[in-house]
């Protein structure tokens, strides 16, 4: 759950609840202020400040402002100029309709390039390179869209299961030499959530694909790695952004891995498609030269 949605909850005071709708209110304005100056202007307590950073499972004032102002800063960019959940209308014509899916596709992968961080990646692609099978775990919809993943993986020579089938079972056949990729946009989908004790219990290093803020799989994830957050569960044309912020996480997993150890995973994925493709092309572009046999 965002954070801003969290703090809308009905569990605050009357007084709290000033300083909350005070901050809704000034936004980006409150990076500067004091704990001193914000209950002034609220006229409450400085306590009732950090009264409401604990409510909301933060440490301190300091460590709730930074995480609101870096979640109002993520709402704020890049789909400024598209609706994520209605990205086109009843009245735009068929190539309308193509240059905003264009757009919405450019900026989803912008958006979720904004919440990649360099350490969460390092540490994704070591669980994957170290691992001797990766398993991913989704609902059906998003394994769907997991199939180039595993085949691209495996082209390099890594063990990739989509478990589509008893994802129980998998989970409890897994060992610690087993790396499990779990997406779920929400974060609470029962019949993922559940497996996550069964992957704990087997020492299983988990590599989580969902949305910002703190959910349940967050929890109990080893590492993270945030999709682009701007749709609905179900009021939309289609689940574009999600399926493109995956897709994208899981194209960049993979070229990390692969880049591990570039020369070879080239040189193997070359011979190997090299004697097994037998396509011809009259387009100059697509022509391979033949370097002889693997």
């Amino acid at each position: 759950m965002l954070l801003t949605e969290k703090m809308k909850e009905d569990i605050f005071s009357s007084s709290e609840r000033e300083i909350i709708d005070y901050l809704f209110k000034q936004r980006e304005n409150i990076k500067d202020k004091t704990t001193k100056q914000i209950s002034k202007e609220t006229y409450t307590h400085p306590s009732t400040l950090i009264r409401i950073a604990k409510k909301l499972g933060y440490s301190g004032w300091v460590e709730l402002k930074n995480s609101f102002l870096d979640e109002i800063e993520y709402l704020n960019s890049h789909f400024s100029s598209i609706d994520a959940n209605y990205p086109f209308d009843e009245r735009d014509s068929l190539m309308t309709v193509a240059n905003k899916m264009a757009l919405l596709n450019q900026t989803t992968i912008s958006d979720t390039l904004s919440l990649l961080n360099n350490d969460d990646l390092q540490t994704a692609t070591n669980m994957l390179d170290k691992a001797a099978h990766i398993k991913v775990f989704s609902m059906y919809h998003n394994l769907l869209i997991c199939h180039d993943f595993k085949l691209k993986m495996n082209r390099i020579g890594k063990h990739v299961s989509l478990c589509t089938v008893d994802p129980q079972f998998e989970a409890v056949n897994s060992t610690s030499e087993t790396c499990a990729i779990v997406i779920s946009y929400s974060g609470e989908s029962k019949g993922i959530i559940d497996l996550l004790p069964f992957l704990k219990k087997k020492k299983v290093p988990v590599i989580a694909l969902t949305s910002i803020g703190e959910n349940t799989l967050t929890k109990l994830a080893d590492c993270i790695l945030r999709m682009t957050t701007r749709e609905r569960l179900y009021s939309k044309i289609g689940s574009f952004t999600t399926n493109d912020s995956i897709c994208f996480l899981l194209d960049v997993l993979y070229a990390g891995v692969f880049s591990r150890d570039y020369k070879y995973n080239l040189e193997y994925k070359t011979h190997i498609s090299q004697y097994f493709d037998h396509r011809k092309s009259s387009n100059k572009v697509m022509e391979e030269v033949n370097n002889g046999d693997v």
